[in-house]
């Protein structure tokens, strides 16, 4: 996940028969808390780090003098979380599907909180490729076909894995839904390889991971936000921190590339 300062927007000038070195300055902002919280069926973790100052190297050092909760408001229970070797703060707490949970932590006399509903899980009805024609080369699109929750307003997280590494992700939403399932298609590989770059390249035999969460309209928000080079809206309440709070079940599936095997077609068809 990007954690990004306040940063003065750079404007790139294409400049014609002259050349000027630029000095750019950066205002010098004060680390900040980032609090990076994902609450599963499989227990709760959260993550403690601090922004980084533009011209200095991103570690991924976790902090660990803080204290954490997680409290299920529904039930009026309370979780303590401690740190794993790692640095991440863990908890195997079984949360309860539609219960309302609140993450605390408190770090130098400073309190942040967030609240989230546990989410359910979607189910995959479909993965597969096909080969789009484009006007440069053909590239590979992966068709991924889920059921809708069928509730109001109801937000996806889609992560996309190429052999366990993260590869990709988008949103998706319920105004796409038809007969209570959502297809969405995302461009992946070239044909031609020698043209593709690295970080979009898959080869025969690549297994490519779907791992679908249900999100709250805030953390869809805090997404895009994140999309487009920003901080994201605030989801902690008290103290200023940025980074965010998911209670969602997940679900995933898997298919391997066979670039030999998958249709040609010319424009994109749905499957049924």
């Amino acid at each position: 996940m990007k954690r990004l300062l306040a940063i003065i927007p750079i404007l790139f000038f294409f400049l014609i028969s002259c050349e000027k070195e630029l000095d750019f300055k950066y205002h010098y902002v004060e680390p900040q808390l980032v609090i990076e919280g994902v609450l599963s069926t499989e227990g709760i973790k959260v993550s403690l780090t601090t922004t980084t100052p533009m011209d200095e190297k991103i570690e991924e050092d976790y902090l660990t003098d803080a204290e954490v909760y997680l409290a299920d408001l529904t039930e009026a229970q309370e979780y303590e979380l401690h740190p794993d070797i790692n640095g991440i703060f863990k908890n195997n707490c079984i949360p309860v599907i539609g219960n309302e949970y609140q993450l605390r932590v408190l770090r130098n006399g400073n309190e942040y909180t967030s609240t989230c509903r546990m989410r359910p899980a979607t189910k995959i009805l479909n993965l597969m490729f096909q080969w789009i024609k484009m006007p440069y080369d053909h590239v590979a699109v992966l068709q991924i076909t889920f059921a809708d929750l069928e509730s109001y307003e109801d937000y996806y997280w889609i992560k996309i894995l190429r052999n366990g590494a993260p590869y990709k992700w988008i949103m998706s939403d319920d105004r796409s839904a038809a007969n209570g399932v959502i297809t969405e298609a995302i461009m992946t590989t070239r044909m031609d390889l020698s043209e593709e770059d690295e970080k979009d390249i898959l080869r025969d035999g690549d297994e490519v991971t779907v791992a679908i969460n249900t999100i709250s309209r805030e953390m869809y928000d805090y997404l895009v936000a994140i999309e487009n080079n920003s901080n994201g809206p605030a989801m902690f309440e008290g103290d200023f921190c940025l980074g965010y709070f998911m209670a969602s079940d997940y679900v995933s599936s898997s298919i391997i590339f066979r670039p030999d095997e998958i249709t040609n077609y010319e424009f994109f068809m749905e499957s049924d």
